[in-house]
């Protein structure tokens, strides 16, 4: 083989190289900071979201994990309630969750009549709070219960009470599980929109 032909296919062959490595870094740190697709595995927030679901979840506005470290970014906003956040399962770290954000750290929390009551008050927007009847289940949402968030931790209920495995049961989420927010269903087509 001609050397010129050796030297123009090994640079050939670096430009690809060099394009794929770039190509790597640029997905894993869009990945890791900004958003990131994820795939519904179970029911507990039907209606809102079905079991298949593929979401879009931001992550750069809570402050998103570093990699390997276990540390955070700066949040550039607080989650509001009736977000839907996506986090890590306080008893398998391993494991996302996806719920809807119902009480901050300092709310008084209370499941009554169906209703979510934050400080005394029924939540009443997004609309999910007021067509979901939300069930006295678990430690932490029995009748007449009142729940105290601590501070830097949140509360969590999926919208599908009778079959949610939410703070009702195993209690907060600390502010360090975050991962991001739930703003758009991708998949299926025919339900793509904005997740409310």
């Amino acid at each position: 083989m001609d050397s010129n032909l050796k030297q123009l296919i090994i640079k050939e062959i670096k430009e690809w190289l060099e394009a794929i490595v770039v190509a790597a870094i640029l997905a894993f740190f869009i990945r890791a900071f900004v958003f990131e697709i994820y795939k519904i595995p179970s029911g507990s927030m039907e209606p809102t979201l079905q079991i298949g679901d593929r979401i879009l979840v931001v992550k750069y506005p809570y402050g998103p994990r570093i990699p390997f470290s276990g540390k955070h970014l700066p949040a550039m906003k607080e989650p509001k309630i009736g977000d839907v956040i996506v986090f890590i399962y306080p008893e398998d770290p391993t494991r996302n969750f996806v719920k809807r954000l119902v009480g901050k750290g300092g709310d008084t929390i209370e499941i009554k009549n169906g209703f979510v009551l934050r400080n005394g008050a029924p939540l009443t927007e997004p609309k999910a709070f007021r067509s979901i009847s939300y069930r006295n289940m678990g430690q932490y949402g029995q009748e007449g219960q009142l729940i105290k968030v601590p501070k830097d931790c949140y509360f969590v209920l999926g919208d599908n009470s009778s079959s949610s495995r939410d703070s009702r049961y195993w209690g907060f989420v600390p502010k360090e599980n975050f991962i991001g927010k739930a703003v758009f269903r991708v998949w299926p087509f025919n339900r793509a929109g904005k997740i409310e």
